[in-house]
């Protein structure tokens, strides 16, 4: 009876986690290039009572044991890189990626950072720059007296852009696009930037549209790919979940007062 008291607290334990992870991917439905979460359980050990297999006779045995679970935890939360909406901006250095990929940032200490997010900005030396700042790599610099608003972007990624006093495009540099060979690995760092780890495998460089990458979108972003329906209806489930976990607890409780009860 004691037992089942520890089991559904895992219980309502898990639902709290998946309701946690539910609130965080409602509340990144407008961030760019979100990709949402999901809670995986699995359960915990049990209590072999009696295993199978145990000679029943001298000539049986036991074809089903005695096994007394002891709850749920969360085995992950697996990130869901499936493609998101893509919203025209008509933002001149807003660029999506359709398909498999990542762009990839310098930060601050040096090292590398991947992101989906596409709201790029010039910054004042005429470097392509995330709005934290943050460099695009391979580096994307503006020459002097270049028209804004002739900044194209190809979907293979090359970049060009008009300088006064010319009618010809120049071309200022490639975009170029990373892929892991287990992207669900990587590492969320805040500020829609990726890292990566041992779990991801190192970062496969590519040319958009080439060798399985996706391509570029200029002038779109690529929204969260949360869908506020079917959280709210992950959300009913985890709430009943966790209600019927503290019921389950109150049950217990009450049978562990009617046996304390009993020599009165």
């Amino acid at each position: 009876m004691v037992r089942s008291l520890w089991t559904a607290a895992t219980g309502m334990n898990g639902q709290q986690q998946s309701i946690d992870t539910i609130s965080n991917n409602l509340s990144n439905v407008n961030t760019t290039g979100y990709k949402k979460q999901r809670v995986e359980f699995e359960d915990l050990i049990y209590q072999t009572v009696k295993a199978a297999g145990t000679p029943a006779t001298v000539d049986t045995v036991t074809p089903v044991g005695i096994q007394m679970g002891t709850g749920t935890k969360v085995a992950s939360t697996q990130r869901m890189f499936d493609q998101g909406n893509l919203q025209t901006t008509g933002n001149f250095t807003d660029v999506a990626i359709s398909g498999e990929g990542f762009f990839r940032v310098q930060q601050y200490d040096g090292s590398f950072a991947y992101t989906r997010d596409g709201s790029f900005k010039v910054d004042s030396e005429g470097q392509l720059v995330t709005s934290n700042g943050l460099r695009v790599f391979p580096e994307i610099i503006m020459p002097d007296g270049y028209q804004l608003e002739t900044i194209a972007v190809s979907v293979d990624g090359r970049v060009t852009v008009k300088v006064n006093g010319s009618d010809e495009p120049l071309e200022v540099g490639q975009l170029e696009l990373y892929r892991f060979a287990n992207p669900v690995g990587l590492q969320a760092e805040g500020d829609n930037l990726y890292t990566e780890t041992l779990a991801s495998g190192d970062a496969i460089a590519g040319l958009p549209g080439f060798e399985g990458l996706g391509t570029l979108r200029h002038k779109f972003l690529e929204m969260s790919n949360v869908s506020v329906v079917n959280e709210m209806v992950q959300m009913i489930v985890a709430q009943r979940a966790y209600e019927i976990s503290s019921k389950a607890i109150q049950t217990s409780d009450t049978m562990l007062a009617t046996a304390a009860n009993l020599k009165r």
